[in-house]
């Protein structure tokens, strides 16, 4: 077992366990931890506990100490230089013509690299725009190329549902997810109905999806012959959702009724 504490470094950003070592951490602060790229600032979401082996990756990074306000006053600093970036780099992208939306820019929080995030339909040959960024920040260049999922999570917005993006909020990460899950809850599969404003299949659809998995196992299938209080008949669909089944009625002239559940066994 190892005593960890959960850093965020963004907000609805993936978790990193970190050793608080000796220090009085407690969950809402923030802290100066030590990661594969620097020193780097974070908010601590999960409090001190204790976790097995194969919950961390070692060698475990160290809690180097509690921020206090002048690292706030730091970060902040690094935050407004990154919008200034941003604009620098945007009018370096189209003097050298590259077809790349640039999304995001972050500086690392000792400032010794700066990491610029775009999109672009295939490889894109940078070198250039990167020795004049180097030539005016003195500092390391790293452009990272994102799909589309991760600018909807950089850039947010509303989703169809009304609500703010799931993985600009609160997803850490993202899940697979397939067109299996909306045939399986009987969803319309016209791909602006399960489209998010990425593009991609909404992360939602797998929220109630071990729900309707274990549903339908419990289920039988459409095409079975089953006993029902009203006598003999053929499973013609489900739904999971009400708990209940579609069935085709022998012993009422093939009349079709939905069931509950309970009131539908397999025939031997």
């Amino acid at each position: 077992m190892y005593s960890v504490v959960g850093v965020r470094f963004k907000r609805a950003g993936k978790v990193f366990y970190f050793d608080p070592h000796e220090l009085p951490v407690e969950k809402d602060q923030s802290v100066i931890v030590d990661t594969a790229r620097g020193l780097e600032y974070g908010k601590v979401v999960i409090g001190k506990r204790d976790v097995p082996e194969d919950d961390v990756v070692l060698p475990l990074k160290k809690v180097i100490r509690i921020a206090d306000a002048n690292d706030a006053v730091l970060v902040e600093g690094n935050r407004k230089a990154a919008g200034d970036a941003f604009h620098i780099c945007q009018a370096k992208i189209k003097d050298h013509n590259l077809k790349m939306k640039l999304i995001d820019v972050e500086y690392t929080f000792d400032r010794n690299k700066i990491i610029f995030y775009f999109t672009a339909d295939g490889r894109v040959d940078f070198r250039e725009l990167v020795k004049d960024l180097a030539s005016i920040f003195r500092t390391r260049i790293e452009l990272r190329q994102i799909g589309v999922r991760d600018e909807a999570k950089l850039l947010g917005g509303i989703g169809p549902c009304g609500r703010i993006l799931c993985c600009s909020s609160f997803l850490g990460d993202f899940e697979p997810v397939s067109i299996k899950m909306a045939k399986d809850q009987n969803l319309s599969l016209n791909p602006t109905k399960i489209s998010g404003l990425c593009g991609r299949l909404m992360c939602c659809l797998k929220y109630e999806h071990d729900n309707y998995e274990s549903v339908r196992t419990e289920l039988p299938k459409p095409g079975k012959i089953v006993l029902t209080s009203y006598g003999t008949g053929k499973v013609l669909s489900l739904n999971t959702a009400e708990r209940s089944v579609k069935v085709q009625i022998f012993d009422l002239n093939n009349k079709v009724m939905e069931l509950p559940a309970d009131d539908v066994a397999e025939q031997d």
